[in-house]
């Protein structure tokens, strides 16, 4: 099998039910098969799959291990050249599989590709989770060619060239089985959220590239298993954002001060929780911090930061009004 491409599931019968079928119909008279790993879930969703969809393989795992754990051990019984993983809530078109396929046939140099992220409710605009790839600015905060912070850009063209990029977004993202299996696919301390980030970036450490492929748009609705004002979801991704820089940045003063600059960061984020009464959010930076310093294990001792890793400073970046702050990244791209 060339590629499979693999849904892990939980509790998201709705979104399966509307984007199966066009993904079905996608594939058709292609090299690959569309797999759906269930992680455990509780609202009937792989039923619906095995008695709705019987041309899917149905992968059933009996805990929720996460988007990295459920990965790591349904991607054990996938057989494919490729994997593609793909969130439940995402639409694909006609033809968005193959100019995936085709970039990663023809540039063995690349470990990772993705297509660029469309909103599924404003289909002209990118997407929060990835836009058209996505870079870490200086201090290792996240962000896209197409969306800094919450403000998004409308697709006009002006990222549709291929350019390679510090990440993908893990909604729909494509990789080398042999490359998936030497990295030992997701660090499942990540549980869920930037675990993408740090395989892109460990995919670079082992000498790829990350590429974004504009010839081939799909559409997230996002938010599919965890809000966006979720606190489990706050204090995930305070947590991994730490951990992966921990494990992946160079060992030297410059990282130290990095990290350093993101604990005094974080305190100042929870203080700000605290006094807009937003409490929940507050104690979830503050367990992100406890679990983080039990998860990490030795610093890392990259040889150097990858492509796409900047010294932009997103919160200066973030002040500047509309168009501009688009303009300046594009402008910072073309120079780098």
């Amino acid at each position: 099998m060339k590629t499979a491409v693999v849904i892990l599931n939980w509790n998201t019968r709705e979104f399966l039910e509307r984007f199966l079928p066009p993904l079905l119909e996608s594939v058709q008279g292609l090299d690959a098969e569309v797999v759906v790993a269930d992680n455990c879930s509780h609202d009937g969703s792989a039923d619906l799959v095995a008695e709705k969809f019987p041309e899917v393989r149905l992968i059933r795992l009996d805990h929720n291990f996460g988007f990295t754990g459920g990965y790591n051990r349904a991607l054990k019984q996938v057989d494919a050249e490729y994997f593609l993983l793909l969130n439940s809530d995402i639409e694909v078109p006609k033809g968005w599989l193959e100019p995936l396929v085709d970039w990663m046939d023809n540039h063995p140099e690349c470990g990772v590709c993705g297509p660029k992220l469309h909103s599924w409710y404003h289909r002209e605009r990118f997407e929060y989770a990835g836009a058209a790839g996505g870079w870490l600015d200086r201090f290792g905060y996240p962000f896209c060619r197409g969306r800094i912070l919450r403000e998004t850009e409308e697709d006009k063209g002006q990222y549709d060239s291929p350019a390679s990029v510090m990440w993908v977004s893990g909604a729909c993202l494509l990789t080398r089985r042999r490359l998936w299996e030497q990295l030992g696919g997701l660090d499942e301390r990540f549980f869920a959220h930037m675990e993408e980030i740090d395989y892109c970036w460990r995919i670079q450490l082992a000498g790829y590239e990350v590429n974004v492929v504009p010839a081939s748009t799909v559409y997230h609705v996002g938010g599919g298993t965890l809000p966006p004002e979720s606190p489990f979801k706050l204090q995930l991704n305070f947590r991994n954002n730490l951990l992966m820089l921990h494990k992946n940045l160079p060992r030297s003063l410059r990282s130290s001060l990095i990290i350093g600059t993101r604990y005094l960061l974080d305190i100042g984020a929870c203080i700000f929780y605290f006094l807009n009464a937003k409490k929940a959010c507050a104690k979830a930076v503050r367990r992100a911090h406890r679990e983080f310093r039990k998860l990490k294990d030795q610093r890392g001792n990259a040889p150097f930061r990858p492509a796409g890793y900047t010294s932009i400073c997103l919160m200066r970046l973030g002040r500047m009004k509309g168009e501009k702050k688009f303009q300046y990244l594009r402008d910072y791209e073309s120079r780098h």
